[in-house]
Order: structure tokens, then C-alpha cells, then sequence
């Protein structure tokens, strides 16, 4: 099928490239363990040696709905020009996301759970090393930020202590790099404010506050969770390596849309699906990103995303397939979307579970994508995006524990 095909081009791009089997399993020594011998992530936070939180580790990074799509209000001025870039770069499939180009992720650096970071902190310098090969530097030797910096794709980053919280300022970030994968753009005046947190051993947050007084009326505010992914390394790939697929890449959003017949699905059928799901990317299938379903004026909404029916109990997400599966006595268990390389799995959790899970998605974020209205259809490129990554993390995890 073309989506099928254009999906996978998408996600050939992104690149599986070097794929030689690394420290993928190798224990860590000196952590805390439980009685059978597993990292216990509910232990307390480490410190280093001057008593402050130490945030080393390969963490698998989770920004939620936020990576699809950033809660943003634009200025007045700039709202019918931002409209039109937004609904340009979902009609062109999002082929200038620099992922897309093999270009680094800029201020989203740290927003993709599926690709682990490796964190290495020391006294006056933390550096955050991606899979691909790209970095960021947090300064902590208390030099200022660059007055007039030159652009660059992480921009400049200095960072100080608040107590157990480690504050970081950031700017000097290239035009070119988007805040999301529906493609919001910045101005080189974009700021950004990270407070990290180190919980326990298992779990770090980073409050992300972005402001761009150039584009948008109001900061806006992102919340990363991080997961520790122990006894583990990271895995290199070189997005551009062997690259042949970029000019494949063809056709528009809306021939795609064109291919399904939607319909109308009563709100008693809508509200059967309301839950907390956990979805497990391939790279990363001890770590659950979780996904809620939400009704909102007549939608189905999973993670913040709106789902068009084409069935009572199929979907699309973007332009991928997705069906609620229940058991006999008529209860839904969990969803299984299509999407290349074959049937993801999120699982629907009980109350309780979904308490411990502590959802990021509430009905404030359903709210704010109603709000964006038609620009919605962000989330068929999103989903395409989504798709893409899911098979080059799988394949490149599973191409290495096989040589």
C-alpha cells in the first residue's frame, strides 16, 4: 500500500546504520539491586560527592503528547501566517523536519523515548550524548550565556543548582530546528528553561519552558519524564549512512486522506475506549510510554491526538490503522495499530495501574488540540513520523543481539 511504502521510506531515512553489536547487556557495577538481582529503580537518588543529585545513566526521555505537538499560542499577528506554515508542512508529508534531513533534533532534543540518552555528569560540565551521535553541553562553571551567539542546532546551554534542582538556560538555537514534529517553528530568540529533578534512582523530571517572544504570545511548557535504562549502552547509528531513500519520498497528505471513507460512531461506542494504555516502542519494551484515550465534543482522542472511525471499533491514527480489541465478556483490553513492520500492542490498564502510571495526558491537553482546530491534521505526518522511528528502533535493537 503507498502509505505503507511512504511510511517506511520515512523511517529508512531516519536511518538504521551502523548496526554492530555493542554493551547492550552489560550489568553496571556499584548500583543498588533487588534480592534477584535486577537495578532496583525505587532506590534512592544517587549523589555525587559534593551532595548534589547525579543525573548519569542512559535514560529513555518521554515529552508525551508534547513531542507530537507543543501547546503553543501564537501572537495575533502571527497566528493566520503560523496556520499556514503548519497546515504547508502537513500537505508536504513534514519532509523538511530535520530528522528527516539527518539533521539534529534542536530544542526537542530530549523529547523521543524510543532513542535512549547517555547522560555523564562531572562538577562543571554535564554532556548528553544521543544514539546518532549528536550532543548537548550544560555548562555548570558558572560562565553566562553567549551574548550574540552564533546559531547552532542544541544552542548553548549553562546550567546552576536551586537547592536539589539543577536549572538550565539555553538559547542560540538555529531557525532551521523545529519545537515539534507537527513542525511549530521558532526565531533565534527562542529561550529555553530546564529544571531537572532527580526522584530516585529509576526516574528523573525536566520541566521545559519555552519562550519565543518573536512568534508566540505566551511560554510554553513541556514535561519530560525520564526512565533509567539500566545495565545497557547506548547504540550507535548514522542516519546518513548508505542513505537512498530521501527521494522517494513523494505525494501529499491529503492524497492519503483521500483513501479512507470515515463514520459516524455514537459516544456510547467513543466512551467504551476511554482509558490509560501502555505502549512499549521496540527499542525500549521495558519502558511504557503511556497513552490515554479521551472523548472530547463528539472526538476520540489518544494521547492528545484525535482518531478518525472508519468502523466501530477501528481507527486511524494518522493514516495508520488502529483497532480496539476486547474480551468476551465485551471489555476492551488493549488496541493493536498496524503499522510497517507489523501489530504494536498498548494495553489497556486498570484503574489502579493507571494511577501508578501517572498519565501525562489529562483532558487540558484534549482541550488544546480542539482548540487548534483544523491544524489538527497535524497528526497524520506525526503518526507517519511515529510509524517510522517504530520500525528503525526495532530493527536496529534486534539486528544487534543477533550478530
Amino acid at each position: 500500500m503507498r502509505v505503507a511504502a511512504q511510511a517506511l521510506a520515512i523511517f529508512l531515512v531516519i536511518g538504521v546504520g551502523s548496526v554492530d553489536a555493542q554493551w547492550l547487556n552489560h550489568p553496571w557495577p556499584g548500583i543498588p539491586r533487588t534480592n534477584d538481582g535486577k537495578a532496583d529503580l525505587s532506590a534512592a537518588a544517587p549523589r555525587t560527592a559534593d551532595g548534589k543529585p547525579d543525573f548519569s545513566g542512559v535514560w529513555g526521555l518521554d515529552a508525551g503528547p508534547s513531542l507530537f505537538w507543543i501547546p503553543a499560542e501564537p501572537k495575533p499577528e502571527k497566528k493566520a501566517w503560523l496556520e499556514k506554515l503548519l497546515a504547508d508542512r502537513d500537505e508536504n508529508i513534514q519532509l523538511d523536519d530535520p530528522g528527516l534531513q539527518c539533521l539534529p533534533e534542536g530544542p526537542r532534543f530530549m523529547h523521543f523515548l524510543a532513542f535512549p540518552k547517555k547522560i555523564v555528569q562531572t562538577p562543571t560540565l554535564i554532556i548528553v550524548i544521543a544514539e546518532d551521535l549528536s550532543y548537548r553541553q550544560i555548562f555548570l562553571d558558572g560562565r553566562p550565556l553567549p551574548k550574540d551567539p552564533t546559531p547552532s542546532f542544541v544552542g548553548y546551554s549553562v546550567g546552576h543548582w536551586e537547592g536539589s534542582t539543577l536549572v538550565v538556560e539555553s538559547t542560540g538555537f538555529k531557525e532551521r530546528t523545529w519545537l515539534d514534529w507537527a513542525g511549530h517553528p521558532h526565531s533565534e530568540q527562542l529561550h529555553q528553561t530546564e529544571r531537572w529533578k532527580r526522584l530516585n534512582f529509576g526516574r528523573i523530571e525536566i520541566e521545559e519552558t519555552f519562550t519565543d517572544p518573536e512568534i508566540y504570545a505566551k511560554p510554553m511548557n513541556v514535561k519530560v519524564t525520564g526512565t533509567l535504562v539500566p545495565d545497557t549502552d547506548l547504540l550507535e547509528y548514522v542516519c546518513a549512512e548508505n542513505e537512498r531513500d530521501r527521494p522517494k519520498l513523494i505525494g501529499t497528505a491529503s492524497a492519503m486522506r483521500k483513501q479512507y471513507a470515515p463514520i459516524k460512531v455514537t459516544p456510547e461506542v467513543l466512551a467504551q475506549y476511554v482509558g490509560t494504555y501502555d505502549f512499549r516502542f521496540p527499542e525500549n519494551p521495558t519502558i511504557p510510554s503511556i497513552w490515554q484515550a479521551a472523548v472530547a465534543e463528539g472526538t476520540l482522542f489518544m494521547n492528545g491526538a484525535p482518531l478518525v472511525p472508519i468502523a466501530e471499533t477501528r481507527f486511524l491514527l494518522g493514516t495508520n490503522p488502529l483497532e480496539f480489541v476486547k474480551d468476551k465478556q465485551g471489555r476492551v483490553t488493549h488496541f493493536s495499530a498496524t503499522f510497517v513492520e507489523g501489530e504494536l500492542i498498548g494495553r489497556r490498564l486498570s484503574d489502579e495501574e493507571a494511577r501508578r502510571a501517572a498519565a501525562p495526558v489529562t483532558q487540558e491537553t484534549v482541550d488544546a488540540s480542539l482548540v487548534a482546530g483544523n491544524v489538527r491534521q497535524w497528526w497524520v505526518l506525526g503518526a507517519l513520523v511515529l510509524a517510522a522511528l517504530v520500525v528503525v528502533v526495532g530493527l536496529r535493537r534486534s539486528s544487534s543481539k543477533t550478530n
